[in-house]
């Protein structure tokens, strides 16, 4: 008798959780939201799997997800079972032509068509590109003493709505063309916040391996405005790998975004949580003020 009263509660609370989604669902029909995705999920085919019923739910709903993804610990094991060394400079790793090869195998390669393929057995119609595909990302060399690291200066997002168009999601490598041809490796925050900003994405998903901003007590800060982040970054509250993310968060909003989440990628549905319930997942940066609830 208690279990099926368990039951019971259960079921309604679900059907609660469906009702109060309905006004994000409308708020969300026919926005652009850019994903960068990467990090533990990626080498999980269990949190593969689940991230990628999120974004085919996503779809089903009328949301336009575009995916980024990372692949740097694939990449170093690949250069380590080729025997081939890297340099470093400041801990930064130099790309060179034979470094670059590799790199271009395994992210339009092993990683992307990973991640295609897995949203592709959940449903969904999938396109696995480049950067450098149809001319979307044109880079310059971020720092020459990096070797082929680039930097986006141009996004041209023209080949992503023809594919919204079609009821496809994209997926993105972090590669680009430079304008003397050569390809270019993009850190994969810097060119989902460049795509998101080109796109003038409604919503772009940081997801990370931590629980969002927090502040000096160690709390996650849920809603941040730029002026907020920059005071934090000047304290030093925000520090080591959260600046980048940060800096890459204002700016993607300087460009057009609309908000940017910093999330934990490993969350069940954290996507999902995000997009569509009053409490959303992480840390929300944004100027604007709420629409419809909390999290709009």
């Amino acid at each position: 008798m208690k279990k099926q009263k368990s039951m019971t509660q259960d079921w309604f609370a679900t059907a609660r959780t469906l009702s109060e989604a309905l006004p994000y669902l409308q708020r969300y029909a026919g926005a652009i939201v850019v994903i960068k995705f990467g990090g533990h999920a990626m080498g999980d085919a269990e949190e593969m799997a689940s991230f990628a019923r999120d974004v085919v739910l996503m779809r089903q709903v009328g949301v336009n997800p575009v995916i980024v993804h990372g692949g740097g610990p694939m990449i170093n094991d690949l250069l380590g079972r080729l025997n081939i060394q890297s340099d470093f400079v400041r801990g930064k790793r130099v790309t060179d032509a034979a470094t670059m090869e590799v790199v271009e195998m395994v992210l339009s390669g092993a990683v992307n068509k990973r991640i295609v393929q897995a949203i592709q057995n959940e449903g969904g119609k999938a396109v696995g590109l480049s950067g450098k595909d149809g001319g979307m990302v044109t880079c310059v060399a971020d720092n020459p003493d990096l070797g082929l690291v680039g930097r986006p200066v141009a996004v041209n997002p023209e080949l992503l709505h023809h594919l919204f168009a079609g009821g496809f999601i994209p997926v993105i490598a972090p590669l680009g063309m430079g304008r003397d041809g050569a390809t270019y490796n993009i850190n994969g925050d810097t060119a989902a916040g460049a795509i998101a900003a080109a796109l003038k994405a409604d919503r772009f998903l940081l997801l990370t391996d931590v629980s969002g901003v927090k502040d000096a007590s160690g709390d996650v800060v849920t809603q941040l405005s730029p002026a907020h982040v920059r005071e934090l970054t000047e304290a030093g509250v925000i520090a080591g790998g959260m600046i980048p993310k940060t800096e890459t968060a204002l700016a993607a909003i300087e460009g057009g975004v609309r908000a940017v989440v910093i999330l934990d990628g490993r969350a069940p549905n954290a996507c999902l949580l995000e997009l569509f319930t009053d409490h959303g997942a992480g840390s929300i940066i944004r100027d604007s003020a709420p629409q419809i609830a909390p999290r709009a």
